[in-house]
């Protein structure tokens, strides 16, 4: 029982939840996510089992898009609706065409403070277990990348300018460790009247798509009729990476950890990634070409 599991997270549930809930139904120990997802938010939720475990890594890097809704002229302590209330303006009118103009502002690499909320931590402590001691502290910032920012809907569709408690759904397309509450909080202040976020869904992580997720619920029927398909195989999620074959003894050099120096593709060049499998498509190790005085395909994940 090896891959990743494309789960739709329900609101409500933390990551870590969601994965004593999965490891309680699939009866393994070896279950862990590859990036948390707030317990309010709802969503993709890549979860590795088994062997899959080892390249969670490997989708810490991937970007990802979310839907969120922003609700204008209340800023909380917590940027999200769960928090309590810190500036409340009732009085603006801001048109759609000044706030595409500060939307534009965030495109491209930003900076962003972590918020209290997070589980980020600072001088050995996660943020959220201080801001539940009722403290705060100085964050640095941190370089996030915003690829795309898209306003999908605005409510109410009767008023010509945004209003206090107007609500505008972004789509957003950005790089990981992005915080979407914080940019919602940053886009209230530029505007100058308070924001938070009141709703996220993460649509897609990855090559992990919302479309293709499966709920817990999903999930637990097909365990009881011993249907495993909701588990994608390392070599399926990884399928436009490019394939090394060995055999004798360049399979028994990878199963060990050594590097192999022949029938490298042209195309390979250092620091790129291949799944190595052998003569029946068994994967054996993913690797990375280095540079060792000639081109060498050296495993960094060995599967066995």
């Amino acid at each position: 029982m090896d891959g990743i599991i494309n789960v739709l997270k329900p609101p409500g549930m933390s990551s870590h939840q969601v994965v004593a809930f999965l490891r309680r139904t699939l009866g393994i120990k070896r279950v862990g996510h590859t990036g948390t997802l707030d317990p309010g938010a709802v969503g993709v939720l890549p979860i590795c089992v088994g062997k899959g475990t080892r390249i969670a890594s490997f989708f810490l890097e991937e970007d990802k898009t979310y839907v969120a809704e922003l609700t204008l002229g209340i800023a909380t302590d917590t940027q999200d609706a769960s928090g309590n209330t810190t500036d409340f303006n009732l009085d603006f009118a801001i048109s759609p065409g000044r706030f595409a103009d500060i939307l534009s502002g965030f495109l491209g690499e930003i900076e962003q403070v972590p918020p209290m909320a997070s589980a980020v931590r600072v001088q050995g402590k996660r943020l959220y277990e201080l801001a539940r001691q009722g403290k705060a502290i100085d964050r640095p910032a941190r370089k996030v990348k915003i690829h795309e920012i898209h306003v999908n809907k605005i409510w109410p569709e009767t008023e010509d300018e945004l209003r206090f408690g107007s609500r505008v759904l972004l789509e957003i397309n950005c790089s990981k460790g992005t915080y979407i509450r914080t940019l919602c909080h940053d886009i209230g202040t530029r505007l100058g009247v308070g924001a938070h976020m009141s709703f996220l869904a993460r649509t897609v992580s990855g090559p992990f798509k919302q479309e293709e997720a499966f709920t817990l619920e999903e999930i637990e029927t097909m365990v009881a009729n011993e249907d495993y398909s909701f588990i994608t195989s390392i070599q399926d999620v990884l399928s436009d990476w490019q394939k090394i074959i060995v055999s004798g003894e360049g399979e028994r050099r990878i199963l060990n950890g050594n590097y192999i120096d022949f029938d490298l593709p042209d195309n390979l060049v250092v620091g790129s990634q291949v799944l190595i499998v052998n003569e029946a498509d068994h994967l054996l190790a993913i690797g990375e070409i280095q540079n060792r005085g000639k081109l060498v395909c050296q495993p960094i994940k060995v599967f066995g």
